[in-house]
């Protein structure tokens, strides 16, 4: 097959999916592309709450891949669906997401595979590799977060330094926090208002928070978080207002301190210079604490990456594949 370095592979379709029940009242849309016989792959998806997208299956030979992609809890296709403020999320948490990726694993009796995601997919991958680690052959990481309480702080509020005017609106839009600590709980809180326009103003303020921190990145497309539709928008409003009001439920600085963990598992990390949703140094430490890690920085990008940032992932997983 004729293709560029930094060209994805063509367009295909799943050949099996379904919905796992994972307890809790939950199921989980999977997918499943490519050859049936080939390597095993699980498309770690960001957000949290963004759900996979098809375009992620272009990155891998579907000739020498078994991809399989899900949406996790609540986002995408999975049900209920957080738009639905009666949805609860108390059952929506990094360590459910860790077993319901091992319930999708051995529903589809998988005895382990590489991982590829990024932004909060990275943090997600690296939780689940540390608890799995016999289950992970490889890991390829874009964009990389360990969803510190630190990095949480930098991307809504120290980013605030380059962004001022965006941030003060985004800080207005929830008056009742009493200092800028307080911000990201406070939208979690409107986030479950029995009011939907409490809820709508939110989730505006969010998204356009969101896409101010990019709007330096070369990005044609519309807005990445404005333009969702509407559920869309809410469901990871909500489900990131959730998750990051908690840390995540991990402790700070633990996926880089037990990096010790995944010793033995080759890995490629790929992050943008000039990212300012989640700054390079996490990357780097990441890399540090993990001898088997390969970071490759790319100068001219960001978080959404660009042509460099695709011609690493491709070449990365090409390489793995063999």
């Amino acid at each position: 097959m004729h293709r560029g370095p930094d060209e994805l592979y063509p367009p295909i379709e799943p050949y099996d999916s379904g919905m796992l029940d994972v307890g809790d009242g939950n199921l989980v849309y999977w997918e499943v592309c490519g050859n049936p016989d080939g390597k095993p792959a699980l498309v770690v998806h960001g957000g949290p709450g963004s759900g996979c997208t098809p375009r992620a299956r272009q990155y891998f030979d579907p000739e020498r891949y078994r991809v399989v992609l899900f949406d996790q809890r609540g986002c995408g296709r999975s049900t209920p669906h957080a738009s639905d403020p009666a949805t609860g999320l108390r059952h929506n948490t990094t360590h459910h997401l860790i077993a319901d990726m091992e319930r999708l694993r051995e529903h589809l009796s998988i005895d382990n595979w590489l991982l590829y995601g990024g932004s909060w997919g990275s943090t997600l991958i690296l939780a689940y590799a540390q608890a799995h680690p016999e289950r992970v052959t490889e890991a390829v990481i874009a964009a990389v977060t360990t969803t510190r309480r630190s990095e949480i702080d930098w991307l809504y509020r120290g980013a605030g330094q380059i962004f001022p005017e965006a941030w003060h609106t985004f800080r207005e839009a929830v008056p009742e926090a009493t200092d800028a600590g307080e911000v990201i709980a406070a939208y979690a809180r409107r986030m479950e208002s029995p009011d939907p326009d409490v809820r709508e103003r939110a989730t505006a303020a969010w998204c356009a928070w969101e896409d101010a921190v990019l709007s330096l990145e070369t990005n044609p497309g519309p807005a990445p978080y404005s333009s969702r539709p509407g559920p869309a928008q809410q469901a990871l409003v909500r489900i990131c207002s959730h998750y990051f009001s908690h840390g995540a439920w991990l402790r700070e600085n633990q996926l880089i301190d037990e990096a010790h963990r995944l010793a033995g598992i080759p890995a490629v990390l790929i992050h943008g210079r000039f990212d300012l949703g989640g700054p390079l140094i996490t990357a780097w430490e990441l890399d540090r604490a993990w001898p088997e890690a390969e970071l490759t920085v790319i100068d001219d990008a960001g978080h959404l990456g660009g042509p460099a940032t695709r011609r690493a992932v491709l070449a990365a997983l090409d390489r793995f594949a063999t």
